[in-house]
């Protein structure tokens, strides 16, 4: 049996990864910023799911000791991890840079970039001492070479998560880590329609 971490499974396309995974015969460990979003998803899926093969911690990704507690927590229950998807991620509207509010901004950085690099760097260390694992990185919206006004700054995050992504490649060749990224193209989840909830129009 596979043991998968996903960040930001909550809801969204996490939830859904976290569904497929457990109907594949996988263990699960579901994780979002607060205990009351984990419980909702945890009870969710055990309405179909074995809730021996599932766990739920409440983590958010800027702050590094969450995300090892994250690991540890799954460790504890299952031994050892072997998918890490570093899915947690925060969007904005459609707002031009200098209109995106501050306060903003930095939660999008502090989870696209900081999130992801926290999750590598933890996992990293863990699948190196267990001599075993996958990592794999949500790219997004600024990972190709498409640009649009309005997003410049979720956009900048995905763009570094390419470069982030194929440099840790390069770095982790020498070890038995496989390194990935998944694009899933445009999914209608919240990160979404919530860039346009002023505007119905659009």
């Amino acid at each position: 049996m596979k043991i998968i971490v996903i960040t930001g499974s909550t809801r969204g396309i996490g939830l859904a990864m976290a569904d497929a995974f457990l109907a594949q015969g996988c263990a699960v460990v579901v994780s979002g910023r607060n205990q009351n979003s984990v419980d909702a998803a945890v009870g969710l899926l055990s309405q179909k799911y074995d809730q021996e093969r599932l766990l739920g911690v409440p983590c958010q990704v800027s702050a590094l000791q969450q995300v090892e507690a994250l690991w540890a927590a799954a460790e504890k229950r299952f031994g050892r991890v072997d998918v890490w998807v570093n899915n947690a991620g925060a969007a904005h509207g459609v707002q031009k840079l200098w209109e995106l509010p501050s306060d903003k901004m930095r939660t999008i950085i502090e989870t696209n970039i900081l999130g992801v690099l926290h999750g590598v760097r933890v996992a990293m260390q863990g699948m190196i001492a267990q001599d075993s694992g996958k990592i794999f990185n949500l790219e997004g919206y600024g990972s190709t070479k498409r640009i649009m006004a309005g997003l410049n700054v979720y956009g900048t995050t995905k763009a570094g998560i390419t470069f982030l992504s194929k440099a840790l490649a390069l770095e982790a060749k020498d070890t038995p880590i496989i390194i990935g990224t998944l694009q899933p193209g445009m999914v209608m989840t919240d990160l979404i329609l919530d860039q346009y909830k002023n505007q119905p129009e659009a």
